[in-house]
């Protein structure tokens, strides 16, 4: 990973230097990538609330509490997590997120999390943020991806196989939903 980082903010300036930039997605339309910043904090909890409450449920934390972003924010400054926002119009349509621990025995892995706004799926956009991630995990020599997904989430399960990951494990009833149905999750890697 380079240690020259973009105005102190934990991201890499060779990977800083690369947004904004506008992606063609697969309808035609085009979209705005960038990098979350602390002046998204409003964006992002706005965004959230256009997603299904399935959707949130599974997140490893609560993006719909101020708090939470601002965690988020910090985590981002702190070099442990890059995440790139795709927008149309000013508007946000969905969000993919690298997160990355620098612990010594798990330094070589990642995690990928990706969000799309209801309206914006079906048009590619989640295929360009797993791509613009799985760029940023190579750059900053990341050897293996990771990708949790819920077993009844098939679109998510095709886009992921569709990048090269391969389905390693199935955690049995591993996540509970808040009337107590548990869940089963499927854990997916991409070898760098």
């Amino acid at each position: 990973m380079t240690l020259d980082t973009a105005a102190g903010d934990g991201v890499p300036s060779d990977i800083a230097r690369r947004y904004p930039r506008r992606v063609e997605l697969a309808d035609g339309s085009q979209a705005e990538l960038e990098l979350m910043g602390n002046d998204d904090i409003d964006d992002i909890l706005a965004f959230a609330r256009t997603l299904p409450p399935n959707d949130l449920m599974f997140l490893r934390v609560n993006i719909t509490e101020r708090s939470t972003v601002r965690q988020w924010i910090d985590s981002i400054r702190a070099g442990r997590t890059i995440t790139v926002l795709a927008r149309q119009d000013g508007r946000m349509l969905g969000e993919s997120t690298l997160l990355h621990n620098e612990a010594n025995w798990t330094r070589h892995l990642g995690e990928i999390r990706i969000q799309i706004s209801p309206d914006a799926r079906r048009r590619g956009l989640a295929r360009v943020l797993a791509r613009e991630i799985d760029a940023i995990a190579k750059q900053v020599g990341l050897q293996l991806l990771t990708a949790r997904m819920t077993l009844d989430q098939s679109a998510a399960q095709a886009v992921f196989r569709r990048l090269g990951f391969q389905r390693e494990a199935v955690l049995w009833d591993y996540a509970i939903t808040p009337d107590g149905d548990t869940q089963n999750v499927l854990v997916a890697t991409k070898r760098l």
